[in-house]
């Protein structure tokens, strides 16, 4: 069924392409209705509409916060055209059809994203009229037509003009659907955003909204079907925001291991890269060069870093991308990369390369970190805090000299990235041995052992949580270690710290675990 489009409502924050979607329906004999700023610009522009008020015979009022919120004009939305009893409700009350809504909303999404918005400014960005206007046009989409989005205005005019202002019931039906999923975004930004502002407690029921960005070849093995999508609350430098410069399509596990890469990295100030495998850090190093950073990273484990995906906090030169050009990598994320930089990495015409910006901690408002489980969802803030050397405290007869001190800080940073239980080794500002995802501690101790190698001798260790015995204190002391890091906490501490003090070995405890499953 083809309803004709014969009156419009048009009222929209975004402006994009209005004054040609209005020139359009004009040309088509379609009279305009329109609301403040855009009855403004459209007149401006010599179209021709009617003004809200004149329509409702009431004038907009509360600064623009009452103008459409009237039965005349929810009644030309909402009756069903072919009832007789509305249509004689309509006549009665004199209210005249309106056959399309082009409606979009204050940017509240844009305005609460902003790390200094005030919450009056955001209360002012919330919409009112705009989403019941959408959500009364849409459940009446038999006979009325609703846009909520820029990208559908040249569809909407080519297909009016095609059919003699005729809209198919097919397509006001995909537009409302898009609606509805447009407006209950909207309300889930906002119930969001206050129920974070307020006392940063959860609500009893969680909202997720997401966009999608792709489907993806499959998931995490080729049996499964995949799709990824993006929080559009989340701004600044991260994997869903990020922009392929080049290379072939992300698979699921590369977002996974481009999202462990990145966020160790922007927790440096310093020059640092990473090698990614199987979203542990495989080498990691901070230097006075990008190049030299990604070459002892890569150094950390050569074996393991083939294939694998690096991630730096600086812009990718062209030193360094002649590095990273030299072996087998899936991909690689940073903030930016120079013009020469791509000339020497498209060379390889699937490395895939992510750029995302600088960063900006403190874009990172309140997300959360959300893992699924069968029949339920576990939520909790990222692991975003780190103890200061002020907070740490050493607890042996001996302490860490300047280098040592310097290593340890560096390689708790990277342990926090590295699965539990993690035991790292780091020595220069870089890692030479990491022991990840094991059920026993010590077994993690004796494979960051074999991993690094000879190049254990004076390093420092970092255990993402306390040792439960001094089995891996005695363990380190054998392989060379000088210095520990770790939370403590365990009963048998005093064990620890007896194993520390009769090796030589300085420990620290940071009084801060870093779990990650």
């Amino acid at each position: 069924m083809k309803v004709k489009i014969k009156r419009a409502l048009i009222s929209v924050s975004d402006k994009t392409g209005i004054v040609e979607l209005a020139k359009g329906l004009k040309d088509l004999g379609i009279e305009i209705i329109s609301t403040g700023g855009t009855a403004k610009l459209l007149a401006g522009e010599g179209i021709e509409v009617i003004r809200i008020s004149d329509v409702t015979h009431f004038p907009e009022i509360l600064d623009g916060r009452v103008k459409t919120l009237h039965p005349l004009v929810h009644g030309g939305l909402l009756a069903v055209r072919d009832k007789e009893s509305h249509q004689q409700q309509m006549k009665e009350n004199n209210i005249e059809p309106i056959d399309l809504v082009v409606v979009n909303l204050y940017p509240f999404k844009q305005v609460t994203n902003r790390p200094d918005v005030a919450l009056d400014e955001a209360i002012e960005n919330i919409d009112i009229g705009g989403p019941t206007m959408i959500r009364s046009a849409a459940k009446n989409y038999k006979y009325v037509t609703v846009s909520t989005s820029p990208v559908d205005y040249s569809e909407l005019l080519e297909t009016l003009q095609k059919n003699e202002g005729m809209i198919d019931l097919q397509t006001r039906f995909r537009y409302a659907v898009e609606a509805f999923t447009h407006t209950a975004d909207y309300d889930t930004a906002i119930s969001t955003y206050l129920t974070r502002r307020g006392n940063n407690n959860a609500s009893e029921n969680l909202e997720l909204r997401f966009e999608k960005v792709q489907d993806l070849r499959y998931g995490e093995n080729p049996h499964q079907t995949a799709t990824f999508y993006r929080d559009p609350n989340v701004m600044g430098a991260c994997v869903g925001n990020a922009r392929q410069l080049h290379g072939k399509e992300l698979s699921f596990n590369n977002i996974i291991d481009l999202n462990a890469a990145l966020e160790i990295v922007k927790d440096f100030p310093d020059i640092t890269a990473t090698v990614i495998k199987h979203t542990n850090a495989c080498g990691t190093a901070t230097d006075k060069t990008l190049a030299e950073a990604y070459k002892k990273a890569f150094a950390g484990d050569p074996l393991s870093a083939f294939g694998g995906i690096i991630g730096v906090n600086r812009e990718v030169d062209k030193e360094t991308a002649e590095e990273i050009h030299k072996t087998f990598v899936e991909a690689v994320i940073a903030p930016s990369f120079s013009p020469k930089a791509l000339e020497v990495l498209t060379q390889k015409k699937n490395i895939r390369l992510l750029e995302v910006g600088p960063f900006d901690k403190s874009l990172d408002l309140r997300i959360q970190d959300m893992k699924r489980v069968v029949g339920g969802i576990l939520v909790q803030d990222f692991d975003t805090q780190m103890a200061t050397k002020e907070e740490m405290k050493v607890i042996t007869e001996r302490e860490p000299n300047d280098a040592e001190w310097e290593d340890l800080l560096f390689a708790w940073k990277v342990c926090k990235h590295v699965k539990s239980n993690s035991i790292l080794f780091a020595k220069g500002q870089r890692s030479v041995g990491v022991g990840a995802g094991q059920m026993s501690r010590v077994d993690a101790v004796k494979i960051a052992v074999e991993k690094a190698g000879d190049k254990t001798q004076g390093a420092v260790m970092a255990s993402d949580a306390f040792f439960p015995f001094r089995d891996a204190v005695d363990e380190a002391a054998k392989a060379g270690v000088t210095a520990i890091i770790q939370p403590g906490g365990s009963i048998h501490d005093e064990e620890s710290i007896q194993a520390a003090n009769e090796h030589g070995i300085a420990m620290i405890f940071t009084g801060m675990r870093h779990f990650k499953h």
